[in-house]
């Protein structure tokens, strides 16, 4: 059994709502089990059956779906973590 752990503390502050939508878009893109911490989400799988890049590919087509790309970026964290960070934008 393989765990791997995604950072969402800054994603957290748009919502609830988004956050429910990631978990349910990964059980559906994985088929594996999804825990939901505080901060973070789990994704549990069998046997190395979701690479951590292949999660990180999913993190951002999810960012992309709900047009948070501009904001956020998925970055990889320590030892079987992602992170996802928000984006420093250049202030004029």
């Amino acid at each position: 059994m393989t765990e791997l752990k995604v950072d969402i503390s800054e994603l957290k502050s748009e919502g609830e709502d988004l956050i429910k939508e990631l978990v349910e878009f990964l059980k559906e893109k994985t088929n594996a089990e999804i825990d939901r911490a505080t901060d973070a989400v789990i994704v549990k799988s069998e046997e190395s059956a979701v690479p951590k890049k292949h999660l990180k590919v999913l993190l951002k087509k999810f960012l992309h779906k709900t047009e948070l790309k501009d904001y956020f970026r998925v970055i990889g964290g320590k030892e079987d973590s992602l992170v996802v960070k928000e984006r420093k934008l250049a202030e004029e």
